[in-house]
């Protein structure tokens, strides 16, 4: 485990509620020492001086569609070894950081990224994934158990996950840190690309879980739908500009207004999105690559050294519990379950209905991590459709699916 100290830094535009939760799961997280930056807008500003939310928090005002400008700002006032990055509309599993920041022990790596599970809590949007000369993400294979250390080949990268990723503070720095031209989209895969260029090696880490939600913003609805595909199409243009060759550019702009067509017809057939709005946002994404053609691109000036001193937030040792009962028990477990995280305790919740239902995993607005489905049902959903079984190999089952993310003592 690393003993390095550590940012965890956290973005927020017009989504407070969102970032209330993920606060709220910030404040369990199980790490030595760690503070927390937060680079918002008013209202999420406000949400970190409500009673209740994890005191200690750097707060950094900052109201402005760029979230490689915000990460910055939160990197020039992040005091830690390590700056670790998550979406506010995430949530991370209590030993996240314990696992995430354990091959910064190595001097070689200098970068981490952990997977993401998605909205049902056990499917993974992403995984262990490389980047291929021209940002094009493919999945590799790696151990599930323990963390991956590669050193890519010339040309290619690896890729880190904006929502569940970590950096020596001093290496970023030293690359510059995120492009303000990248304003939401590529912003990471181009300080990928330039970490490989440099020679830097990057750990992918299974077991660095967090929970992402997919909030509402600007740019994209909260079914995943977009909105406006004008970043996009900047963010492709800088891309090129800074990352392929002139000869190549032209067919990857094709294959990539291919690719997004592709997205938005899909919408359209799912009855999400009308003709017209396939027109205009393909319109959009065209108007952006033009201006992304012309757009300055480089990364940023930062201080060496943290404009603000290191301030740990209070993490104290948690207990952590995992308890299961039958549907019919569920509300008195969950208030019993709530009660105990008042008194400091992790606690992990396991409702089961006599049904082939399949789980699904959410974090409550209480604290608890609260598992639901049928008896018989899927968790994974690679697993079999009905198994027949009894409630305690159930609940042993599901234990073990999330000890080592969850911290669960051995049994």
């Amino acid at each position: 485990m690393s003993d390095q100290t550590v940012s965890v830094i956290i973005v927020s535009r017009g989504r407070p509620d969102a970032l209330r939760r993920c606060l709220l799961g910030v404040g369990q997280i199980q790490y030595r020492s760690f503070e927390v930056v937060v680079v918002a807008c008013p209202a999420g500003i406000a949400v970190t001086e409500e009673k209740g939310v994890l005191a200690g928090i750097k707060c950094i005002a900052f109201d402005e569609a760029n979230i490689s400008a915000a990460r910055n700002l939160g990197l020039a006032n992040a005091a830690g070894d390590i700056v670790a990055f998550i979406d506010d509309d995430a949530v991370p599993e209590p030993q996240w950081l314990r696992h995430l920041t354990a091959p910064a022990a190595r001097a070689d790596v200098a970068a981490m990224g952990g997977y993401v599970r998605g909205r049902n809590g056990i499917s993974f949007q992403y995984k262990a994934r490389t980047l291929d000369s021209y940002g094009a993400p493919q999945e590799v294979e790696i151990d599930p158990l323990q963390a991956t250390v590669l050193v890519p080949p010339r040309g290619r990268a690896i890729k880190t996950e904006g929502t569940n990723m970590a950096f020596r503070r001093d290496v970023l720095i030293e690359i510059g840190g995120f492009d303000p031209a990248f304003r939401f989209y590529l912003d990471e895969t181009d300080v990928n690309m330039r970490l490989a260029r440099a020679g830097h090696a990057t750990a992918l880490v299974p077991l660095a879980q967090v929970h992402h939600g997919f909030a509402a913003s600007a740019t994209r609805r909260a079914d995943r739908v977009p909105s406006d595909l004008f970043e996009i199409g900047a963010s492709w243009a800088v891309f090129q500009r800074k990352h392929i060759p002139k000869e190549d550019r032209a067919e990857h702009w094709r294959d990539q207004r291919t690719i997004e067509r592709k997205r938005l017809l899909e919408h359209m057939v799912a009855g999400r999105l009308e003709p017209r709005d396939v027109r205009r946002l393909m319109k959009r994404l065209t108007a952006g690559f033009a201006e992304g053609e012309t757009r300055s691109f480089g990364g940023a000036r930062l201080p060496r050294h943290a404009l603000l001193p290191f301030r740990p937030v209070a993490s104290p040792p948690r207990k952590s519990s995992f308890h299961a009962v039958r549907g019919l028990r569920g509300t008195k477990a969950i208030e019993e379950a709530a009660a105990r995280v008042k008194k400091g305790e992790l606690a992990s919740l396991l409702v089961l209905s006599p049904t082939a239902l399949f789980h699904r995993v959410e974090f409550t607005a209480q604290g608890i991590w609260l598992q639901r489905g049928g008896m018989f049902g899927r968790s994974e959903r690679s697993g079999r459709l009905f198994r027949l079984t009894t409630l305690g190999r159930r609940a042993a089952r599901e234990r073990r699916r999330v000890a080592l993310a969850r911290g669960l003592a051995e049994e």
